[in-house]
């Protein structure tokens, strides 16, 4: 058996105190969008995992602020020579929220529970790819694959992943148990979620807050006002770009400027009957002026990207250049494919700051070309039911943030309603793939034939800013993963 084992790390920032803090046990988190629901294993939602993961919920592995992986509730694994076997050994001594041990039958549980037919975890392959799970004892998981995956352990430490208890997987939607540092308080619909320190967990003494509070503020203006005023100490993904500006100079705050995983594309649904023509989906494509969308929308914050894959990765190929910016293209395109006199679309935009900013340029960029974009706002439980789950729409904006999610386009009946058997094998053969340098070829060749097949307008990778309070230590740089790490934050002394 080949041993491998990754020891944790803590990462944090050392900071200048802020002021005396009237609680320095206690931490409220500000956030653009409210969660539809806090179960990560069965919600589509990245405000899902950025409330739980690792603070309610915790998976085998962890992903750490420098994105490696490192254990979590497995304190070690071994796999065999040809990558198909894992053998987990779990952390002793572990209960949930409730106050029930997790034990290997918990794992084995969720595990096969995430893959039944008409499961609602949107990484069900991943648990398909389980020919088996065994359970010698109480703290040993051996799970065998039918293809090999380079990116499994990674896997394992996503929002899909975490172990949940089966008496409670009916009410983690509302009242979420689990294993974390964190235990569940309170929701206060349309404004906060409320979490303390859960005293029975195993390194229970190595948590410094007491107690954290996950406040929803909508509108950015009100976001910047609301770390003035004190209300808020911590922005993970500030909305109010435009107002770095006096959070930058001012000595009390800190700002940090990172990445993220979140590809912001204009989504397009293949199957309308305009959209089904690649001439029009290429038409698309050459009326967007990327520079001028990150600049209008995002104020210069975000990388222009030319197909679904993230820059900061080894395996991203720049493909900005395979339908560039050309009006006159782009007209000639519509011209040819039967739209010469216009197309009318409907654009559907979901309440984020960069999609209704984003919104109202695309739809004077298509307008220049003859495309009129009829903007919807909608409300994102209303996105996700039209848009995510009916497919009624054209065209819409959002950023899709898991990581390495390339292979959402080779999922049967996604929102996109993209089908490419060519591009199917490719995802199969990069998930099979055992090397990264095997995977990373496989990678951006898909890469490539989503670029050609302008299956969706992209945009550019969202940025990572961050604005919080002197003081607070442990902040993220950069989104690995949409989670927001909380038992490794502090105020400083």
């Amino acid at each position: 058996m080949r041993k491998l084992f990754a020891a944790a790390a803590l990462g944090s920032l050392a900071l200048v105190p802020f002021q005396a803090q009237a609680a320095n046990d206690s931490v409220v988190v500000g956030m653009q969008l409210e969660p539809p629901g806090l179960d990560p294993t069965t919600g589509a939602a990245a405000a899902i995992s950025q409330i739980t993961l690792y603070n309610l919920f915790e998976g085998l592995t962890r992903i750490d602020a420098d994105g490696k992986v490192q254990p979590l509730l497995a304190e070690s694994w071994t796999t065999s020579d040809d990558y198909m076997t894992w053998t987990f050994k779990l952390r002793s001594g572990v209960t949930f929220h409730d106050g029930e041990a997790l034990d290997s039958s918990d794992v084995k549980f969720t595990f096969e529970h995430n893959a039944v037919e008409g499961t609602q975890n949107k990484r069900a392959d991943r648990f398909r790819n389980m020919e088996s799970i065994e359970t010698p004892d109480a703290t040993t998981v051996v799970i065998k694959l039918k293809t090999p995956s380079a990116t499994f352990l990674a896997s394992l430490a996503e929002a899909t992943a975490v172990i949940v208890d089966p008496s409670d997987i009916e009410t983690n939607e509302t009242e979420p148990v689990g294993s974390g540092p964190f235990k569940f308080v309170k929701w206060n619909k349309g404004q906060s979620v409320e979490l303390a320190k859960y005293d029975g967990y195993r390194d229970a003494a190595d948590i410094k807050l007491n107690s954290v509070t996950f406040r929803f503020v909508a509108d950015a203006a009100a976001q910047a006002a609301s770390l003035l005023s004190g209300d808020v100490d911590y922005y993970p993904l500030f909305g109010a770009v435009e107002a770095l500006g006096q959070f930058e100079n001012n000595p009390d705050f800190e700002v940090l400027v990172g990445t993220t995983n979140g590809e912001t594309i204009l989504s397009t649904n293949n199957k309308a009957k305009a959209l089904s023509d690649l001439r029009v989906r290429q038409a698309i494509a050459h009326a967007i002026n990327r520079k001028e969308l990150i600049d209008g929308a995002m104020y210069g914050y975000g990388t222009p990207i030319g197909s679904h894959f993230a820059p900061h990765h080894p395996a991203y190929e720049d493909l900005t250049g395979t339908y560039p910016y050309d009006p006159e293209k782009s007209k000639a395109l519509l011209k040819e494919a039967g739209y010469g006199d216009g197309l009318e679309l409907s654009l559907k935009l979901p309440p984020t700051a960069y999609a209704r900013n984003g919104g109202q340029i695309i739809a004077d960029q298509l307008g220049k070309v003859g495309i009129t974009a009829k903007i919807e706002n909608v409300e994102w439980a209303q996105w996700l039911d039209q848009v995510y789950k009916k497919k009624n729409y054209d065209l819409s904006i959002v950023s899709h943030v898991e990581p390495m999610d390339i292979g959402i386009y080779a999922r049967p009946d996604y929102y996109f309603q993209y089908e490419n058997p060519t591009f199917n094998e490719l995802i199969e053969k990069a998930d099979s793939a055992v090397t990264e340098e095997e995977q990373d070829k496989y990678l951006r060749e898909a890469q490539e034939i989503l670029a050609k097949d302008a299956v969706n307008g992209y945009l550019f990778q969202l940025a990572k800013v961050a604005v919080y309070k002197k003081g607070l230590v442990g902040a993220w740089k950069d989104s690995h993963l949409f989670a927001n790490d909380m038992a490794r934050m502090h105020w400083e002394n």
